[in-house]
């Protein structure tokens, strides 16, 4: 059993360095729109 987790550990390893050199080393999440506000009052009679 050991040597499985050795063997996922080293997956692990090589899938975090695919990603970085695929995606860039430090990955930043996008950023989230900022809400506007709108001025409906004149649309609603």
């Amino acid at each position: 059993m050991d040597y499985i987790g050795t063997v996922l550990e080293k997956i692990k390893e090589w899938a975090r360095r695919l990603i970085e050199t695929l995606l860039g080393p430090d990955m930043q999440p996008e950023p989230e729109p900022i809400p506007i506000p709108v001025d409906d009052s004149r649309h609603r009679r």
